[in-house]
């Protein structure tokens, strides 16, 4: 796709709502990292390595072959589906309640159909809850963050609270059910209190609220009922089969979720009176005479971690294949990002230090320069990351998949870093102003 030249806004617009423009935007902030321009941090390659390595032990830890090697088959992609079976296996007892249905036998179209729904509202309410909040299930584990989000989901997708048909059919996600979704309901199913508060409860809540109005508005991809789960019977039509298996390419899944989600989104920037959701401004693009948005950084980050949670079950229970993966880009949020300043890959200009606040870390909202010269810098080190980890463990991207390091390496060692380099909150070392429609 050309990058220099598009003849409309509509055009602008169109491109920076595919997949194949995140990579592209973000491999030009990181050349101008090559050559010492950001404004907010210094990058420094020769770290990377460390990263590489501290990824591999952890992997090595999580997921040893017998050799003392990394057992790569046994890594699974990354997903919902883990957070989801924080602790113990959940999606399997309910999957299991379902055979056990009276009535007409449920396929297993329906059973992912299921999953679907409850994978996509359980991503919509994943937005960092914060470092206080946590969800306690029954038999007293406590989980916090995007695993205790996960497990609130799964409760609540359990007792019916997102269908339309709570007694009859609870396990499903429709707009009549989210039509009676308001922020009461959500904070005391998610049990937030003043003694457990959670950030960004309310855009959490409109996320829901506009969910009802984008399947409404939508029946071409959700359906005369409304439902996330029906893309399966879109994409179906879309694609054609390759033997006994369906092929999707991923152009298509993600088409539906941007096109068919936009309406969730809050209204930030647009060009031509098209809305862009999770695409932001960044200074260092900026030149003389440019056209209208060609300074624009698109990541999508909640719509990609929605298209690998959804992958997932339709390889799995409906044996599709998705062609195009290679597509997909590392998600750009704090996990993630966090790694490449806790190791040093990027470190703070004096005028971001200047930000920091009591805890000795900035907080900044996602629209902030910095954040976004983050957030584009961590899509391509997570690439140069993967590159790095399959060079020295002599694998391919076949043998190791992106989404694959996701799941295994960075996220978890953005996490693991952060614990250890801030005990007391295990925050990022840059903390996001929090709206739970971004992050």
């Amino acid at each position: 796709m050309n990058l220099t030249a598009f003849s409309s806004p509509s055009l602008q617009a169109a491109y920076l709502r595919t997949l194949p423009a995140i990579r592209e935007r973000c491999s030009k902030v990181h050349t101008m990292a090559q050559r010492g321009k950001l404004e907010y941090f210094d990058y420094n390659p020769d770290h990377e390595s460390s990263v590489v390595n501290f990824c591999l032990e952890i992997m090595k830890r999580d997921f040893p072959a017998a050799t003392g090697d990394v057992d790569f088959a046994s890594i699974p992609p990354h997903g919902r589906w883990r957070h989801l079976d924080a602790g113990k296996s959940r999606i399997a007892p309910l999957m299991a309640k379902w055979d056990k249905e009276q009535g007409s036998l449920v396929s297993e179209k329906e059973k992912c159909k299921r999953l679907i729904d409850l994978f996509l509202v359980s991503v919509l309410l994943d937005a960092g809850a914060g470092n206080q909040w946590a969800y306690n299930e029954s038999d007293g584990e406590s989980y916090s963050r995007s695993e205790g989000l996960a497990v609130a989901t799964v409760h609540m997708f359990d007792q019916g609270l997102f269908s339309g048909s709570p007694v009859t059919q609870p396990h499903r996600v429709d707009a009549q059910g989210l039509s009676q979704i308001n922020e009461s309901r959500i904070a005391t199913a998610m049990q937030v209190s003043d003694a457990n508060p959670m950030v960004g409860l309310s855009g959490r809540t409109s996320l829901l609220v506009n969910l009802k109005t984008a399947l409404e508005s939508n029946p071409r991809f959700f359906g005369s009922d409304a439902r996330p789960g029906n893309i399966i019977d879109f994409l179906e039509s879309e694609s054609k089969f390759n033997g006994s298996s369906l092929c999707v390419h991923i152009s298509s899944l993600w088409g539906v979720l941007l096109e068919g989600l936009a309406p969730i989104w809050p209204v930030r920037h647009s060009i031509g009176g098209v809305q862009l959701g999770d695409v932001w401004p960044c200074s260092v693009l900026t030149t003389d005479g440019q056209a209208e948005g060609d300074d624009f950084v698109p990541f999508h980050k909640l719509t990609g971690w929605i298209t690998y949670s959804l992958i997932e079950p339709m390889e799995k229970i409906l044996k599709w294949r998705f062609d195009g993966i290679e597509d997909m880009t590392g998600l750009p949020e704090y996990r993630n990002g966090g790694l490449l300043i806790d190791f040093g890959v990027l470190t703070l200009k004096p005028g971001l230090k200047a930000l920091a606040n009591s805890s000795g870390v900035p907080c900044l909202p996602p629209s902030h320069g910095a954040v976004v010269e983050w957030r584009a810098m961590t899509v391509i080190a997570l690439d140069r990351i993967a590159d790095g980890i399959r060079r020295q463990a002599g694998v391919n991207s076949c043998d190791l998949t992106l989404a694959q390091v996701l799941e295994s390496a960075t996220w978890k060692g953005g996490r693991e870093i952060a614990k250890r380099l801030r005990p007391l909150t295990g925050g990022p070392p840059i903390e996001i102003e929090s709206d739970g429609t971004v992050f």
